[in-house]
Parts: structure tokens; C-alpha cells; sequence
């Protein structure tokens, strides 16, 4: 089992920057091992993809996001960030950190084991 906890969520103006964190209650080699990744979800909508990072390193943006969004990870620290830029009214949503031992589809929900219970993201025009 692992547990997940996000946080850095907040209000902000359009054009505004957050960065949200997840930790991870397993070891640091057990970590590594994990691809983790990012969805939203807002009121009325489907959870949907946002990015996500793999055990080697890779990462995957969904496109509205790219180029605004930039994820990383320490393993050592048993954490992933989202760091988002110029964010929009459009990206006001509940941000849940995710985490797969094995992924075949990077941005279907269903592929993720474990789940944080998310960090609310609200911007305002």
C-alpha cells in the first residue's frame, strides 16, 4: 500500500504560478520504481490526464498544458512536483497525484494503483 499526500494547492490570479507536491509513504528505492503522475478533475468533468513522470525519467504533458507545466521528481525525497505557470481559469480543478507500478497508457486513470485525495486548484480572471 501506498499512501499519497498532495499539497500547495490555493487560489490564484489568471497568469499566476503554483506548484504542487506529492509524497509518497514508501521507501526511496521503492519510490524509483513507481511512475507517478497527475489528473484533475473539476465539477461536472471527467478526472483527466495532466502529466505524468516515469521511473526513468520521462515525462508526458496532456497539450493544453505543455509548456506551462513541468513535473519532476526526487526520489530520494520520495516526491513529484507540479510546477504550473500562466495558469488559467480553465485549470481550476481538484489535482490528484497518482502512482502505477506498471503503466501501459499514461493517461488513463484506471492504469494508476494508488491515489492521493487531492489538492484543490482555484484560479480567478
Amino acid at each position: 500500500q501506498v499512501n499519497l499526500v498532495e499539497s500547495g494547492g490555493g487560489l490564484v490570479q489568471a497568469g499566476g504560478s503554483l506548484t504542487l507536491s506529492c509524497a509518497a509513504s514508501v521507501s526511496s528505492l521503492a519510490f524509483a520504481k513507481f511512475a507517478v503522475g497527475w489528473f484533475r478533475q473539476a465539477p461536472g468533468k471527467d478526472r483527466e490526464f495532466v502529466s505524468t513522470i516515469m521511473w526513468g525519467m520521462n515525462t508526458y504533458y496532456e497539450d493544453s498544458v505543455k509548456g506551462r507545466f513541468t513535473i519532476s521528481r526526487d526520489n530520494d525525497q520520495r516526491t513529484v512536483s507540479l510546477q504550473m505557470n500562466n495558469l488559467q481559469p480553465e485549470d481550476t480543478a481538484t489535482y490528484y497525484c497518482a502512482a502505477a507500478r506498471v503503466l501501459y497508457t499514461v493517461s488513463d486513470p484506471n492504469d494508476y494503483d494508488f491515489w492521493g485525495q487531492g489538492t484543490q486548484v482555484t484560479v480567478s480572471s
